[in-house]
């Protein structure tokens, strides 16, 4: 599987974060807009090329560079899949704004819902992090914008122990939709994790869904599943097939990782299941 490595910037003041318009150049297809975001060349360190790529492309020097979160997700390239790893940094900048010729405009927005602005996938991903929401109006040039999100979360007391699973359905409108747990015996936190991810995928399914994205805060699970990490664990192998296989049903998937803080009601949902069970 292709892989794609980009970083990006995240600046923000009290007009908003600042995102930049493509030029159309030779394509007909629609224009997007995207957070400041570039390649990583040969010898360079991510952050080294973030404040490159910041300079070379919007004229912008960053006076600090702080690295926020890594996202990953999966999307289509011709018939096949190209995962995608996108480094997140928070950027302090001074100088003025002058766009290269791939940015034919630039703005700040604090409502993207609200706004003009359609944001490509990563972007996108990027800024409902950051917000703690869904964008119900958002468009994907990469055709994996997706009619709901599924945040899931797997729990262990003791790792292993009693375990439980969460998980928390948001419409079109990011307004909730279902959210439930489970509690599924006696487990490692690491196969907790894989349960969750293989409910809130089934409950797509039943629902009807064709396009979706998966939102977990566990690093291996996302990583795993984008095809950027390798299984090892005989104990997931079999929970992860099952996915793989639900995942064929699907017109768009993708998983997205997001921190702990940002998986609250998952995370919760997992943890009473465990508790209605011990408290009996």
């Amino acid at each position: 599987m292709k892989q794609r490595i980009r970083v990006v910037g995240l600046i923000k003041n009290e007009d908003g974060v600042l995102v930049f318009k493509r030029s159309r150049g030779r394509s007909e297809g629609p224009v997007f807009w995207e957070l400041p975001t570039g390649k990583i060349k040969f010898g360079e360190q991510p952050e080294e090329a973030m404040a490159r790529s910041l300079t070379e492309y919007t004229g912008l020097n960053a006076t600090a560079v702080k690295l926020k979160d890594v996202i990953t997700f999966l999307a289509p390239e011709g018939s096949s899949q190209l995962s995608n790893l996108y480094i997140i940094y928070e950027l302090n900048v001074e100088g003025d704004i002058e766009p290269d010729q791939r940015y034919a405009a630039y703005k700040y927005v604090k409502n993207f819902e609200n706004s003009n602005v359609h944001l490509d996938e990563a972007s996108m991903s990027v800024v409902e992090i950051e917000e703690g929401r869904n964008i119900s109006s958002r468009t994907s040039s990469r055709d994996t914008a997706n009619s709901i999100v599924i945040n899931v979360d797997g729990a262990s007391r003791g790792n292993p122990g009693p375990s439980g699973i969460g998980f928390c359905v948001y419409g079109e409108d990011g307004r909730i939709i279902e959210q439930g747990g489970e509690f599924i015996g006696f487990a490692t936190s690491r196969v907790a994790e894989y349960c969750a991810m293989r409910k809130g995928i089934s409950i797509a399914t039943e629902l009807g869904y064709k396009k979706v994205r998966m939102i977990s805060d566990s690093l291996m699970v996302v990583n795993q599943l984008n095809g950027i990490f390798t299984i090892k664990n005989q104990d997931i192998i079999p929970i992860y097939e099952d996915i793989q296989k639900e995942i064929d049903k699907f017109e768009a998937i993708s998983f997205t990782h997001v921190p702990r803080s940002k998986n609250v009601i998952a995370d919760h949902e997992a943890n009473v299941a465990i508790d209605n069970i011990l408290n009996k």
